[in-house]
């Protein structure tokens, strides 16, 4: 409840605490208001003729009013998921890496499969935030808090895997350019030490770029807490904890703000800084999943020495991250009160276009592996597309063929999944649909994982010699530690929508005709 509007009612039906005081109003040709096709004509980034004061409402109450009934069993599953995840790594830590499935063959598996997978998703929250704001793109407001939560989130949840895949973690500081008595010096050659780089680089910039887009905010919930704090009634943090909750808002919210006090050198500074991280963060996006894909690309092994791995891999993380990022906020803005009118089907919209991009960018890729292994002439090349990953055993049989790919099925996934599913979003019919969003981004979230699957294991299962042949299967310690990192990762992201500002309340009001000193011009 605000201290400047004490009205119980009105501050709980904005803040989420009871029903949406203006429901929404679909329209059969521009659904909420938003999907106008004329040009003359600028779509509304937020619904219902807000004002400044209900937007600081909204987005505050998400994390200053208690979630629904939904919200402590969902996250009592993910939270009991993230718990199996870190018991499989206390099991692996003290057992050894011979708990996986790995093999001589295949001596990367599912550990780099999930590590690429994590890095992937988290290349969407710098493109929202970082690309789109040098391209001032307006409706990137709504959705880059959450975006760059996600990245963080995400690269938490890939960096466990080089760490715990060594075998002996407390051997780990290896890799680290650290002079010791036994000159045990990385390799600077390597793009495995390129990666430890890459990857912490890109950790810091989005961390910094992320908490500081949040301290104005911060310091509008320290304020808020401050204020009702003047009162005398207020709950306690327990029942036997006399601290007033506002007072611990107060203290952690005021702490995280820095002291900001809102005025115009502060703003000036957080305008100049937010720009320059902006600007430091856009390589980062091209550059941190390219060398990832060195990791594969400089080797000498059929499948993996290729040039086209650095776009490809680059196009395929933005895929997969876009997906993610519609596959949390489509469900969050039906369980939270008053997130569709921030989060419009235009933006819905507009991620589900780039998706498309990039699928199809994506889809050419795979074409062009094939061309590249015909092209090349080179046998061995040619059997690793085509009889470790394209040719399923009874079209074999059909053509007479004596070898077939034993993991057809993943291939197909990921061509049916990256390829197929977004191929409905050339109908608008399905692109502003959040029903078919939501289920061609899970489809696609699948296949960006199979896709990481086909390139490591079908790769390496069948080496030069059939003496080196050797099938992988994972086991259960290896399925459940990557059940584990999800429910890690969605257990970080529901606490993030619970206690964190989910929408940054100053670049929403921007874009509000409200911010406009001409609001009838374009």
């Amino acid at each position: 409840m605000s201290a400047m509007h004490p009205d119980e009612i009105t501050a709980g039906r904005l803040t989420g605490a009871l029903v949406p005081d203006r429901p929404l109003t679909m329209d059969p040709q521009t659904g909420d208001g938003t999907l106008i096709d004329d040009p003359s004509k600028r779509a509304p980034l937020v619904l219902n003729n807000r004002s400044f004061h209900d937007i600081t409402e909204i987005v505050c109450g998400y994390c200053e009013q208690r979630p629904g009934g939904w919200w402590l069993p969902v996250f009592g599953l993910v939270s009991m998921l993230a718990g199996i995840g870190t018991l499989m790594i206390l099991y692996l830590l003290v057992t050894g890496v011979g708990v996986w499935g790995l093999n001589n063959q295949v001596d990367w598996a599912w550990d780099i499969t999930n590590f690429v997978f994590w890095i992937g998703i988290g290349h969407a929250g710098t493109l929202i935030s970082a690309i789109l704001c040098l391209l001032k793109q307006k409706w990137r407001t709504s959705i880059n808090r959450a975006a760059e939560a996600m990245t963080i989130f995400a690269v938490i949840c890939a960096g466990t895997f080089p760490g715990i895949h060594v075998g002996r973690i407390w051997m780990i500081w290896m890799v680290f350019p650290i002079p010791n008595a036994n000159a045990i010096w990385p390799n600077f050659r390597s793009p495995l030490l390129w990666d430890v780089f890459a990857v912490s680089t890109y950790f810091t910039v989005s961390l910094l770029f992320w908490y500081m887009g949040m301290i104005p905010d911060f310091a509008t919930l320290r304020d808020r807490a401050a204020m009702r704090l003047k009162k005398a009634t207020g709950p306690t943090v327990a029942p036997f904890i006399n601290i007033r909750q506002d007072q611990l808002r107060a203290w952690i919210y005021g702490l995280l703000s820095m002291g900001w006090r809102f005025s115009t050198r502060h703003w000036q500074n957080y305008e100049k800084a937010y720009i320059m991280l902006a600007g430091v963060s856009t390589p980062l996006v091209l550059s941190v999943h390219s060398i990832v894909s060195f990791d594969f690309a400089t080797s000498i092994l059929p499948g993996w020495h290729t040039t086209i791995f650095p776009p490809y891999f680059v196009a395929g993380a933005i895929f997969g991250g876009f997906a993610m990022v519609l596959g949390l906020m489509i469900p969050a803005r039906e369980l939270y009160p008053n997130m569709k009118e921030l989060i419009t089907l235009r933006h819905l919209e507009n991620m589900a276009k780039i998706i498309l991009v990039t699928g199809s960018m994506v889809g050419f890729a795979y074409a062009m592996e094939f061309f590249i292994a015909w092209y090349s002439a080179n046998s061995y090349e040619a059997d690793v597309f085509m009889y470790n990953r394209l040719m399923p055993p009874w079209f074999a049989e059909m053509l007479g063929l004596e070898r077939s790919a034993p993991y057809w099925w993943a291939y197909w996934a990921m061509i049916s999944c990256n390829v197929l599913s977004p191929q409905l979003f050339w109908m608008k019919r399905f692109r502003t649909s959040p029903l078919w969003i939501f289920i061609v981004s899970m489809a696609v979230t699948v296949g960006m994982w199979f896709e990481r699957f086909v390139i490591i294991v079908t790769s390496l299962h069948r080496a030069f010699l059939p003496g080196e042949w050797g099938m992988f299967f994972p086991t259960a310690v290896d399925i459940f530690t990557f059940i584990g990192t999800v429910g890690i990762f969605v257990t970080l992201f529901m606490l993030f929508l619970r206690f964190l500002p989910a929408f940054a309340m100053s670049e929403i009001k921007n874009v509000m005709p409200q911010a406009s000193p001409h609001p009838d011009h374009h």
